[in-house]
């Protein structure tokens, strides 16, 4: 499966073409490009599954495939009209990048690599239609890896991908030219990635940029802790996004595992620390400033697919519009908030306008309506 390093297309046309002019002020780094299953299934399913419910942990292609073929025996009715099983771009951090982009109007690209295969037609044409940057995506022959999301009847989520064999971009692949220019670099924590995350974390250091690290699952932090402390305590991650779980799970051991120990040691190595609590907010540090912000609006909770990636994509808003470390709390919370309104890591247009209603309500900095991607 030989790189052929060239710009993503979508229907035989160069997309980079139809993207802002420019390095993209975000970068994300998916080494994997993915596309999630995700639908509201029954508790017999969940117990088939290998692992715990609600982490993020691979799966091996036959057991994707065992998934995918139990999916329709266990769906849950829909109630409000919407699709039982929706199949879209996803990962972490296409989550947050598109998120970004559609939202909140900010120029997005992505690094990793795809097949030129329908799942990798789908990720393409999912991203660039909210005009995420593909010029940094590579393509080559193989397949595109996928992910299964269950979610249960209140909305929380069990996520399997399944990478085994699946395209990535390489950590010798990696130019300085993917990140001269921009002023982020955003990551998720994965075993499978560490050498292209180390690698894509060196250059984007020479080059300038600020590096965002989620902590992606409290099954990956438990499993492959050591390499992931290596990362925190290199002094190259500048902002952390931890969960409560995750945060729980890091100081595991300790006299004290808490998200508030947690929020404190991750803020000892980070610029700024951000651990969410889910129904109850988040708490944030940077330097000695301390925050605790509520979350927002009414509690509906269709699906928590993404919740963390969208707080992350209103976080980094507010850090790049230059807003107070409580401002940038209150946006991820609002960003967070809308896109567990239905299922999967996508925001609909309704839901974003959701999202806006609460900002204004907050007074908070909007958006400006010309550069957000979303369709009303």
């Amino acid at each position: 499966m030989g790189a052929e390093i060239r710009p993503a297309t979508i229907n035989g046309e160069n997309h980079s073409e139809s993207v802002n002019i420019g390095a993209p002020i975000v970068l994300g780094l998916q080494p994997f490009a993915l596309v999630d299953h995700i639908a509201k299934v029954d508790w017999s399913l969940l117990s088939q599954i290998p692992g715990e419910r609600g982490g993020s942990f691979p799966v091996a292609v036959e057991e994707l495939k065992h998934i995918l073929n139990e999916l329709n025996a266990h769906i849950l009715p829909s109630t409000d009209n919407e699709s039982l099983l929706k199949t879209i771009a996803g990962g972490s951090v296409a989550n947050t990048i598109r998120g970004l982009a559609a939202g909140f109007g900010i120029s997005s690209g992505i690094i990793g690599a795809c097949g030129e295969d329908e799942e990798g037609k789908l990720f393409m044409s999912n991203m660039g239609f909210y005009k995420v940057d593909l010029s940094r995506l590579r393509l080559k022959n193989g397949t595109t890896a996928q992910c299964v999301c269950l979610v249960d009847e209140v909305g929380n989520r069990t996520m399997r991908p399944c990478l085994s064999g699946s395209v990535k971009v390489q950590a010798d692949e990696l130019k300085r030219e993917d990140f001269k220019g921009s002023k982020w670099l955003v990551l998720r924590y994965a075993i499978l990635n560490v050498e292209v995350i180390k690698e894509a974390i060196k250059i984007a250091k020479e080059e300038g940029l600020f590096v965002s690290l989620d902590l992606a699952s409290f099954e990956m932090v438990r499993k492959f802790k050591s390499p992931l402390i290596e990362l925190l305590e290199s002094g190259n991650i500048d902002l952390c996004f931890a969960n409560e779980d995750e945060a729980t799970e890091l100081l595991r051991g300790e006299e004290k595992a808490d998200p508030d120990a947690a929020l404190e040691y991750l803020a000892k190595h980070c610029k700024w620390a951000v651990v969410t609590l889910a129904q109850n907010g988040c708490i944030a540090k940077h330097e000695k400033e301390f925050v605790r912000v509520p979350a927002i609006g009414e509690a509906k909770v269709t699906d928590a697919t993404g919740a963390g990636d969208l707080f992350a994509s209103g976080f980094l808003y507010g850090l790049v519009r230059g807003l107070s470390l409580e401002e940038c709390c209150w946006v991820g919370s609002c960003s967070g908030g809308s896109v567990i309104r239905s299922l999967g890591g996508e925001v609909t247009p309704e839901n974003w306008q959701w999202m806006y209603k609460q900002m204004q309500t907050n007074g908070l900095q909007l958006p400006e309506p010309s550069k957000s991607s979303v369709v009303t």
